[in-house]
């Protein structure tokens, strides 16, 4: 997860941003642990003409296609509070030039999850992906908690595959003790995350839970198409 600790110093200013609308309420479906629930969403699922332009942008991510993925930024690309808008920034912020930009990690595991209108006083309403912030609680706190975003997870005793399950569960907010930890295996490059459930500790895989501090991508539809118009952390 990238830049995790530039982002909690500025995870202060999330609260006077944060909204919670009256269908991000968790189910009646009884947890099998004490973690709070927290249903994905998916504001725009029934939308044709984001999903065919998700589909398209997804794929042009996949083959690391930097013409199309820069002919869908917007021209005022919003890139922080302190940096200038525009292309040029964003390329420089996310190295797009680079073959491993983060770009090409980061951007794709935002919209493969859902998605929710969002705004606040410095961005007008738009479709932001992934949910978690959108929806996140504002009573609980975004720096030492993350949103669960698989349908389940094993939490294990320890950061390996082979360690034993503790307990299994799914869609849920539980706390988090330390956002990265390496594989008991040096030779294996899954990350896992530290949490607590049912007053026990364990490791679930990094890509199994997401910040919602974590970057938020955004969007609006002009009479060309959709356009990303920015690509922050929470915060910004």
């Amino acid at each position: 997860m990238i830049m995790l600790h530039y982002l909690f110093a500025i995870a202060a200013v999330i609260s006077a941003l944060l909204v919670v609308p009256a269908s991000a309420q968790p189910s009646s479906e009884t947890p099998k642990t004490d973690a709070q629930p927290f249903l994905p969403r998916d504001e725009a699922a029934y939308d044709q003409s984001w999903t065919r332009f998700r589909d398209q942008l997804l794929d042009a991510l996949q083959k690391r296609d930097l013409k199309f993925v820069m002919s869908i930024v917007d021209p005022n690309v919003r890139n922080g509070i302190e940096r200038p808008n525009g292309h040029a920034e964003f390329r420089r912020q996310w190295h797009v030039d680079d073959e491993d930009s983060p770009l090409w990690r980061e951007l794709p595991r935002a919209l493969h999850l859902g998605t929710a209108h969002y705004g606040h006083a410095r961005m007008p309403r738009s479709l932001c992906a992934p949910y978690v912030m959108p929806y996140w609680p504002k009573q609980v706190d975004p720096r030492n908690n993350g949103a669960v975003t698989a349908r389940e997870t094993s939490m294990r005793e320890r950061p390996s595959g082979a360690a034993p399950v503790i307990v299994s569960f799914g869609h849920s907010i539980v706390r988090v003790i330390d956002w990265e930890v390496a594989d008991t295996d040096p030779e294996i490059k899954q990350k896992w995350v530290k949490i607590s459930v049912d007053a026990r500790d364990g490791y679930i895989p990094e890509e199994h839970i997401r910040s919602p501090i974590e970057h938020l991508a955004c969007f609006r539809r002009s009479e060309t198409g959709w356009r990303l118009t920015s690509f922050l952390a929470a915060g910004e």
